[in-house]
């Protein structure tokens, strides 16, 4: 992590689809969340709202099973600030490796984003995934 980027691998036992679709699907992400409310598009230009509205965007780019690119926001931020998310995922025998890295935020957020990944995203889908 730098002052103003974030990057993490983290490697889940399961297939690159298995993953794409936790994080793609409101049901899925919802059910790794413990029932947070939840409402992702599937499509390019969709909008997203994760853990009843406290993160917010748009997708920029999904391929499926490999890529998803997002907007993304804390919804304490000022308006119309959006940082970028890139997530890329490959197959690693048996697991997925998740590369993630996260861009463009406001300053002094880096360390509380950085925890907050792990503790809202990647622990979480660990246990959906045990």
């Amino acid at each position: 992590m730098t002052g103003s980027a974030i990057h993490q691998e983290v490697a889940f036992k399961a297939n690159p689809a298995r993953i794409y679709d936790i994080l793609i699907s409101s049901e899925q992400f919802s059910k790794a969340t413990g029932g947070a409310p939840t409402d992702i598009s599937t499509e390019e230009g969709g909008k997203f709202s994760c853990f009843g509205g406290m993160i917010l965007g748009r997708n920029i780019e999904l391929v499926p099973n490999q890529r998803i690119v997002q907007a993304w926001r804390a919804a304490s931020w000022e308006e119309g600030i959006y940082s970028i998310i890139k997530i890329e995922l490959k197959e690693q025998g048996s697991e997925t490796l998740l590369m993630f890295d996260h861009s463009g935020f406001p300053e002094g957020q880096g360390e509380h984003l950085a925890s907050g990944w792990h503790a809202n995203y990647w622990g979480p889908i660990e246990k959906l995934l045990a």
